[in-house]
């Protein structure tokens, strides 16, 4: 494809991501690119480029057009991303040509609009810090509850490019073996300084169509998910509930802490998503995982109350973590949204909970920023539940660096830690003479996990 056809190609992909706002925009791209199979994959990652380059500096490019009268269109915010990306006027107006798979010609309006960001740059100081930033407004109290005075520098980090994390499956082989087979495909794959099982690839590669993916030796997951999985500390010995397990991507992970051995169960309630793990197990030689689709009535949680050494609660969350990844997220993201959240997650913690055996342990993890979803959620947990204790030190996973072992939670960030943002926690539930509660924990709030992580 010519840069005026890619182009072309990024202003229809935002349309279809404006068309539908409350839909991750990786999977409006998805489904996108599915209906155009005629694109190659070279001309995918750069229509995805420009794209995602547009969400990134969508606050401070709508402030840069703040002059302009009317509706700020998909073409006039591609060309300003151009423009205070260091392009010259003359070459977005040549991208614009009307020839054939081009935009049509700027429109007098557009030009006139556009011709004042020529030599300007997408940042500057004049901005709020929010639009700067690229952060809701509304979230700044939170977000400074987190951050207090290390707020720019940390949402800083956020508008950069995330990193291409993957996850050695230590079932298939090592880590050297897997550094060996990615560079045999001219993929430089660098291990991970944090999690003992992690490699680290710099921008967008094509890591799925390598033999080394295709025959389960890796599996794309951020550092910082390996890590929530580090902390389960599960082993083959174990009876291993994956509570909110989406399409697998922790499961694979604790299949392999486990050696295969033991049992799994990888819960969701949603269908789809427990059905697209199937692909992914089987890919990795995984054989010690049951599924089970949670649904309102069922007695299955009931009848296993008490009955799990370790509980994964890897908790649906405002994904303030990723934005790296899914910058639209911040767009789509509401106050009732976290008002939502914060009950759903409250919900979970407390019906995960009656499954865990006494001196077991369930690990509680979003990809959140927000201490309302994270420590103030076990917090509250705690005062509801007097037989759950915050794990000692000195019992936390070796699997976990020693900067991590320290204490029961920690959390990450993309500035101090090169990971997306993950907090985790990790709770014991205490032997006691009480009686297992016995309670129906079948959920009917939705739990989700990006299978990347």
């Amino acid at each position: 494809m010519t840069p005026a056809a890619r182009l072309s190609g990024a202003i229809d992909l935002l349309c279809a991501i404006q068309n539908a706002p409350r839909r991750p925009a990786d999977a409006t791209a998805n489904a996108f690119f599915r209906e155009r199979r005629y694109i190659g994959g070279g001309d995918r990652r750069a229509i995805s480029t420009i794209v995602w380059d547009v969400l990134r500096g969508w606050r401070r490019l709508q402030w840069n057009l703040r002059d302009i009268s009317g509706d700020i269109s998909p073409r006039l915010i591609c060309a300003a991303s151009l423009l205070l990306g260091g392009e010259t006027m003359d070459n977005v107006r040549q991208l614009f040509s009307g020839e054939r798979y081009a935009q049509k010609p700027l429109t007098s309006r557009e030009d006139i609009a556009l011709k004042g960001l020529e030599g300007k740059e997408l940042s500057t100081q004049k901005q709020p810090l929010a639009v700067r930033l690229e952060y809701p407004d509304w979230l700044e109290s939170g977000l400074r509850e987190t951050f207090g005075n290390r707020l720019p520098d940390e949402m800083e980090a956020m508008l950069g490019t995330p990193t291409l994390d993957l996850r050695v499956n230590l079932l298939k082989g090592t880590r050297e073996q897997a550094v060996r087979e990615l560079r045999r495909e001219s993929l430089p794959a660098e291990m991970t300084k944090l999690s003992p099982w992690g490699l680290r690839l710099d921008g967008r590669h094509p890591v799925t169509a390598t033999q080394a993916f295709k025959d389960g030796l890796v599996e794309i997951q951020d550092e910082g998910s390996q890590l929530v999985v580090a902390a389960a500390d599960a082993r083959g010995e174990h009876r291993v509930l994956d509570y909110c397990a989406g399409a697998g991507g922790k499961t694979l992970a604790l299949a392999m802490t486990m050696e295969n051995r033991g049992h799994i169960v990888a819960c969701d309630v949603h269908e789809k998503r427990l059905d697209g793990a199937v692909k992914r197990l089987r890919r990795a030689g995984v054989h010690n995982v049951e599924r089970h689709l949670l649904v309102s009535g069922d007695k299955w949680a009931k009848r296993r109350a008490g009955s799990f050494d370790r509980v994964l609660v890897d908790a649906p969350c405002s994904g303030t973590g990723t934005w790296r990844r899914n910058p639209d997220a911040r767009l789509r993201l509401t106050p009732e949204d976290i008002q939502e959240l914060v009950i759903k997650q409250a919900q979970i913690l407390d019906r995960a909970a009656s499954l865990v055996k006494p001196g077991g342990r369930m690990i509680y993890a979003t990809c959140s920023l927000l201490a309302c979803e994270n420590g103030q959620q076990i917090d509250a947990f705690l005062k509801r539940r007097d037989d759950f204790r915050r794990l000692p030190k000195e019992q936390m996973s070796e699997l976990l660096p020693a900067e991590l072992r320290n204490k029961a939670q920690f959390s990450l960030t993309p500035l101090r830690d090169g990971t997306d943002g993950f907090f985790a926690c990790a709770l014991e539930r205490v032997v006691t003479e009480a009686k297992t509660q016995e309670e129906d924990v079948a959920v009917t709030v939705p739990v989700t996990e990006d299978p990347s992580t």
